[in-house]
């Protein structure tokens, strides 16, 4: 009996350390303020939301260099920013892939990118687990809320994931026409399609 129980004490220490050693899909919802951040961008400058004071919030997205899902996204990201950001609501990029484990999403290889806006670098992951994200594109829409930012809309970009031209619902468009509007977006949240984040290693 005793062995028994030993052994199940085993199986659910092993069970606790295997979830502890993962990421949860726990994050900010909608409706929920963000802590800020500080993170590296590719022109060697520390970035913060706070820095951006004429900013009426954030179109967040973790992205990256290397998965097929955000390489096909690469170009409406871009979009994005062109239409929003002179309307007060910029894009800021993150990727928080560990470089050891994807080596084409390095610093240097992050570099290469010649981008409108911040491709900042979480390399501790810990923004990137603070947010809930779990893939690559996950986009976060932020509205601004005095001296906050609070979460709108969380999820994909739009309803195709392969083809631009084949896209019938584009959800952040969509959410940023009723935000823009003073309204809460009908969609506030949808479901992010892409690649897996690449976690560091226990």
């Amino acid at each position: 009996m005793n062995k028994l129980l030993s052994l199940l004490s085993l199986c659910f220490a092993l069970m606790l350390s295997s979830f502890s050693a993962r990421p949860t899909a726990e994050g900010y919802k909608v409706g929920d303020k963000v802590a800020d951040f500080k993170l590296k961008n590719v022109d060697g400058k520390m970035v913060s939301l706070a820095d951006n004071k004429a900013a009426k919030g954030y179109i967040v997205v973790f992205t990256c260099n290397t998965c097929p899902y955000a390489k096909a996204y690469e170009s409406r990201i871009v979009d994005l920013n062109k239409k929003y950001a002179p309307q007060g609501f910029p894009v800021v990029a993150i990727n928080p892939n560990d470089p050891i484990v994807a080596p084409g999403d390095s610093y240097a290889a992050m570099q290469t990118k010649k981008y409108a806006f911040p491709y900042l670098l979480d390399e501790s992951q810990q923004v990137a687990r603070m947010y809930g994200a779990t893939r690559t594109p996950h986009l976060y829409v932020l509205t601004r809320k005095g001296n906050d930012f609070v979460v709108s809309y969380i999820g994909a970009i739009d309803d195709n994931s392969e083809d631009a031209s084949a896209v019938k619902t584009r959800y952040v468009e969509n959410a940023m026409t009723e935000i823009m509007a003073g309204k809460s977006p009908s969609t506030s949240a949808t479901k992010a399609i892409g690649c897996t984040i690449k976690w560091k290693q226990a």
